[in-house]
């Protein structure tokens, strides 16, 4: 597993470096279902890089990506996990708050999971028999604290329509924060600057942070309090395990 996961760190970097090199070049930008659900030729030429990788050196695992149709049940063997770029909208009007994000999974365990913000060059890794870092700084296990003292990361249009109640939880606290990007939402759960997350993802969006956040004393759940199904788009909340109780007094 050791050798995997540096495997998993040296392909991200690599992801990074390329994205990095190839950013200023005119983007080919598609609509996928509606005009804000974007996708650019980088993300594609990023997701083939990582795919390519990934089969020359480990030809039996199945690999789960967010474009070109790549599916795969992540109780099925090894699953490699792969969004080369979360965050596209931000990458292609801000340039920054984008992330490449990797997990693994054998038999629906995760091993470990990578979210590399490529922009300020902080690599979130660990989960499983891994220890959790961004770079080479340890992260602690959450750490409890009151509402009132937090403030949680949150989708826009869910907060404004207070779907289940997030605007409500959102009151009891000091503020909600939109980023744009569900795995640096989830990074700054990791590093306790946001206490929770809610969003409507894709389980390439939550996969990686979800590995690492069972290590730190978090989960990641739908809406109901049930587990994802690794499968579809749903409604997530990515939540400290000992607050869950409390969440849910509004998120119903």
């Amino acid at each position: 597993m050791e050798t995997k996961f540096q495997f998993a760190k040296e392909l991200i970097y690599e992801a990074g470096s390329y994205i990095r090199d190839n950013m200023t070049k005119d983007l080919a930008i598609e609509e996928k279902s509606t005009f804000d659900d974007l996708v650019t030729n980088l993300d594609k030429a990023v997701q083939s890089l990582m795919v390519e990788r990934i089969r020359k050196v480990y030809s039996q695992d199945h690999i789960f990506a967010e474009e070109n149709g790549l599916v795969a049940d992540i109780n099925d063997g090894a699953v490699w996990v792969l969004d080369p770029i979360d965050g596209t909208i931000n990458f292609i009007v801000q340039g920054c708050d984008f992330a490449v994000m990797i997990a693994y999974y054998e038999k629906g365990i995760g091993q470990f999971g990578l979210i590399y913000d490529v922009m300020n060059d902080l690599l979130y890794s660990g989960g499983g028999q891994f220890e959790v870092k961004v770079n080479d700084k340890a992260l602690k296990p959450f750490q409890d604290r009151p509402f009132n003292r937090s403030l949680i990361g949150a989708n826009n249009g869910m907060c404004a329509q207070n779907v289940m109640g997030i605007a409500n939880l959102g009151r009891q606290t000091l503020g909600v924060r939109g980023i744009g990007s569900a795995g640096l939402s989830i990074c700054r759960v990791l590093e306790g600057r946001f206490i929770a997350y809610f969003s409507n993802v894709s389980p390439w969006d939550y996969a990686a942070g979800s590995i690492m956040g069972e290590k730190l004393g978090y989960v990641t759940l739908d809406l109901q309090g049930q587990k994802p199904d690794y499968k579809t788009r749903q409604k997530i909340m990515f939540v400290p395990k000992i607050k869950l109780k409390e969440i849910q007094k509004y998120i119903k």
